[in-house]
């Protein structure tokens, strides 16, 4: 059994006792000193939006999380069965004071956790985190008397709304998808994906939609990370029919990745790049990724005579990062799209109509559209250390060693050279550095990460 308590929430898998996995009481513990922080904000929304992902767990954690806030006094907006964005989008638009999102994301059906969202949709700061879990280690939360007690309503709309919200975007051509008359296969690894893709590529005018592992179960059908070897199946698909273009998500449909028409993959560090290239042929401005992603998309901003911008590894931070640099597009290389323009969450919805979009106009094959982008590849690889290892000093001295380099030091260490570079990165639970580089080739990636450890 697992349960992790950070400052983005609470994950864990279902089961066990309390304190050892995600159980009952967890939740409610968790729930409520949420709760509490919200209340300490005096927003004037007395309202909390719910929604959840489609894994096993999400019905029973659904009714633990409604059933603490009402008991806290909060009204709760109950859309049901929703993607993550859908959920960011849902906070805005109905004014609430916040927002919690039941997905563990890419993780196997035992685990589930709580994503927790402030009055914009957006996740809660370091701060704010930190504080929820004082609050929460503490139990100084205080629960509404019988007649304060809040009130519950269901409104299932709100996936029509996020389509048609993606359908309004100045930079989705709908009229161009749907001359294109593409075939578009998708895999949802039996989560909301397998709900809301379906709609959303119906109202884009696509023409043959190929369905994989789309019934909302939460029986996965295969490992929910969007990685190159879980994703065979797809891959297979392409290679044995005319689709144009694949594409897969993962539970909660945050991520996006894109599968060529011939089963190769575009590569998930791509399609943030693919996006904000089509994004800056039309609009002027600022890209933002994080440290641990492709240069690719400094590459591609600096071909349009933009600056490009990195942030610390995590969402909240390429947010900040884009909101102080005005990035006009950013995210991560795991397939997170964030498009201001729409929201400031990653988003695979937003990222599908733009890339459509980008591809109809293109008038290329999804693949020669990869093509045209500069080729890095990446290596992962980690240094076990001993729990008394001073990591700080050891990072200090990998800085003055490369001290000729560019460097930065934001989230670890990050040396930048010419064609290539290292990102040293120490972990919060656990006594090891772990190594990301990338360079022209898979082998002087790992030729780079293992002459550096």
């Amino acid at each position: 059994m697992s349960l992790i308590k950070s400052i983005s929430g609470i994950r864990g898998t279902i089961g066990g006792q309390a304190g050892e996995g995600l159980s009952p009481l967890d939740i409610v513990k968790f729930t409520a000193a949420y709760a509490t922080l919200i209340k300490s904000k005096k927003n004037p929304s007395n309202t909390i939006v719910v929604g959840r992902d489609a894994r096993m767990s999400g019905e029973m954690v659904r009714n633990i999380v409604v059933g603490t806030l009402m008991g806290m006094g909060f009204d709760v907006v109950d859309i049901g069965l929703a993607t993550t964005p859908t959920t960011e989008l849902a906070v805005t638009m109905e004014k609430a004071a916040g927002g919690i999102i039941l997905t563990a994301s890419h993780n196997p059906k035992q685990w589930n956790a709580l994503k927790l969202l402030n009055e914009k949709g957006e996740f809660l700061n370091a701060e704010e985190g930190n504080n929820i879990l004082k609050i929460a280690e503490a139990e100084t939360f205080v629960f509404a008397d019988v007649d304060k007690l809040g009130k519950q309503k269901s409104d299932n709309s709100y996936t029509k709304k996020h389509i048609e919200h993606v359908l309004n975007l100045d930079l989705v051509d709908v009229d161009a998808i749907k001359k294109a008359n593409f075939t578009v296969a998708f895999d949802a690894v039996n989560s909301v994906g397998g709900i809301v893709l379906p709609e959303l590529l119906k109202a884009l005018g696509v023409k043959e939609v190929i369905e994989l592992n789309a019934d909302p179960t939460g029986q996965f059908a295969h490992n929910p990370e969007p990685l190159p070897k879980h994703l065979t199946e797809i891959a297979d698909v392409m290679k044995n029919s005319k689709a144009d273009v694949g594409f897969v998500v993962d539970p909660d449909v945050d991520r996006l990745v894109i599968i060529n028409e011939d089963g190769s993959m575009f590569g998930e560090e791509y399609t943030l790049v693919a996006v904000a290239d089509y994004i800056l042929s039309n609009t002027p401005g600022n890209t933002v990724s994080n440290m641990s992603s492709t240069r690719a998309l400094r590459d591609v901003t600096e071909k349009h005579g933009q600056k490009y911008t990195a942030s610390a590894v995590g969402e909240v931070n390429v947010v900040a990062q884009m909101k102080a640099t005005n990035a006009i597009i950013g995210g991560e290389g795991n397939g997170g799209i964030i498009y201001p323009a729409s929201h400031y969450g990653r988003d695979a919805l937003v990222g599908i109509g733009l890339f459509l979009t980008q591809l109809a106009k293109s008038g290329k094959k999804t693949s020669e559209l990869r093509a045209q982008y500069p080729n890095y590849f990446m290596a992962k690889q980690r240094i076990d250390l001993t729990p008394d290892t001073d990591i700080d000093a050891l990072l200090n001295s990998i800085k003055k060693k490369y001290a000729d380099y560019p460097i930065n030091d934001i989230d670890g260490v990050k040396v930048d050279f010419p064609d290539k570079w290292v990102h040293f990165r120490k972990s919060n639970t656990e006594p090891i550095i772990r190594i990301y580089t990338e360079a022209p080739s898979q082998q002087e990636a790992e030729d780079l990460a293992n002459s550096v450890k």
